[in-house]
């Protein structure tokens, strides 16, 4: 079975950190764009941080800017968004995203169209809240 499962979602105060885990199974993630986008509630999806399969090269939407860090980890099939700094702002569901992409990651990481991505996840919730 293809999926893709999203974890590390939690309840993190403003200020803190949380890492999401992004892991593919019956299928590897070598050599394919990946993305995480955020949904709230009545708004539409939108990208966070996206990054390359051929070169590793990261895009970031300008609010998260010096606050979250995508990267990947081949050997265990798993891109990760560190998100340090949070804000209230970053509430929502974080999804991920693998499909086969171009070497820019900004031209991906929009969020709006989903058949840009072959594969998603169910989504981790993330509530940044005192």
């Amino acid at each position: 079975q293809l999926r893709l499962v999203e974890s590390g979602g939690g309840l993190v105060q403003p200020g803190g950190s949380l890492r999401l885990s992004c892991t593919a199974s019956g299928f590897t993630l070598d050599h394919l764009g990946i993305g995480w986008f955020q949904k709230v509630p009545d708004k539409e999806r939108e990208g966070v941080s996206c990054i390359s399969g051929s070169d590793g090269r990261t895009y970031y939407r300008e609010s998260v800017k010096g606050r979250f860090t995508i990267s990947r980890d081949n050997a265990s099939n798993t891109v990760y968004l560190q998100m340090n700094s949070v804000k209230p702002e970053d509430t929502g569901v974080y999804l991920c995203a693998a499909g086969t992409l171009g070497p820019d990651p900004s031209h991906y990481c929009s969020g709006s169209d989903r058949s840009t991505y072959d594969y998603w996840g169910q989504g981790a919730q993330v509530t940044v809240s005192s």
